[in-house]
């Protein structure tokens, strides 16, 4: 394909959390040579990009594994740029000292419908799924200070914040899920129209892939952009965040993430969470 070909803007969404804007920094500041492609970028919660991606409605995207699952009709996966890892997960917090087994029925606050996070509260027990309240990311904490909700699954910075709140950890679903499973814990990944076609798809990950390393090499040059967005803006919860969900797997899945992946889709699927079957490979 020649330079002329891939000369051509295309829609980029991910989200104003550090791990986020570190990998995408040097793709929307020119800061690598992008091959002729332009993006223009658009920064919202990943909830509200999981529904854009299933309207179709961006070239490019940041969206939850759980939404994956509806979209590998219409998206293909990158293995460039994606949040998995250990110790990452979301976890379930509370006013007081309480037991999954007793929020059964009870008022839980989730990030999205569509998020990993929901998609775990599920796999471990469909019944804490029953009776949630939707709403973001970064107001379920206080929801839950305020006793607005029983219980609330939180992820992203809210991770490192939630004792602030005087809450307490009820579960972390992340280490439930690299028990049960030894596998590292996929929650978000980056796909593209597969309408793009083979080619621009190819470049697309290489650019993501450069782009986060050139993050990891000139982490300081990040900075300025990483606090202009994020919800939090203490620099040692910022490296925290990025610190945990940027990792060799940012850089490529490779076979363990793979897996990862395959065994999630495969336990939504046969829940009835996600669709399954035949045509629902990850590839």
């Amino acid at each position: 394909m020649t330079f002329q070909a891939l000369a051509r803007t295309l829609s980029l969404g991910y989200s104003p959390c550090p791990n986020d804007t570190f990998i995408f920094y040097a793709l929307v500041h020119g800061r690598i040579d992008t091959a002729g492609l332009g993006f223009k970028e658009t920064l919202l919660d990943v909830e509200t990009l999981n529904r854009k991606a299933v309207n179709s409605e961006l070239d490019i995207t940041k969206v939850s594994f759980h939404a994956f699952g509806f979209l590998r009709g219409s998206y293909q996966l990158l293995r460039s740029g994606g949040a998995l890892g250990r110790g990452c997960g979301p976890l379930v917090v509370a006013k007081r000292e309480t037991s999954m087994e007793d929020l059964r029925g009870k008022k839980i606050a989730i990030p999205g419908r569509l998020t990993t996070a929901y998609l775990l509260l599920q796999l471990y027990d469909p019944m804490l799924g029953t009776n949630v309240v939707v709403m973001p990311f970064d107001r379920i904490m206080d929801a839950v200070k305020r006793g607005t909700v029983d219980a609330g699954l939180i992820i992203h910075e809210s991770r490192f914040t939630y004792p602030d709140y005087g809450l307490l950890e009820v579960m972390d679903l992340g280490r439930w899920w690299e028990g049960d499973t030894g596998l590292p814990l996929p929650l978000g990944c980056i796909v593209a129209k597969k309408s793009l076609g083979t080619e621009v798809i190819h470049t697309i990950d290489m650019l993501v892939r450069k782009s986060v390393e050139y993050a990891f090499a000139h982490r300081e040059r990040t900075r300025e952009y990483i606090k202009a967005h994020s919800q939090e803006l203490e620099d040692a919860v910022i490296e925290q965040h990025i610190n945990l969900y940027v990792n060799d797997y940012s850089l490529d899945l490779g076979s363990e993430g793979m897996a990862a992946i395959e065994e999630l889709l495969r336990r939504a699927g046969a829940r009835g969470i996600v669709p399954g079957g035949i045509n629902a490979a990850v590839r």
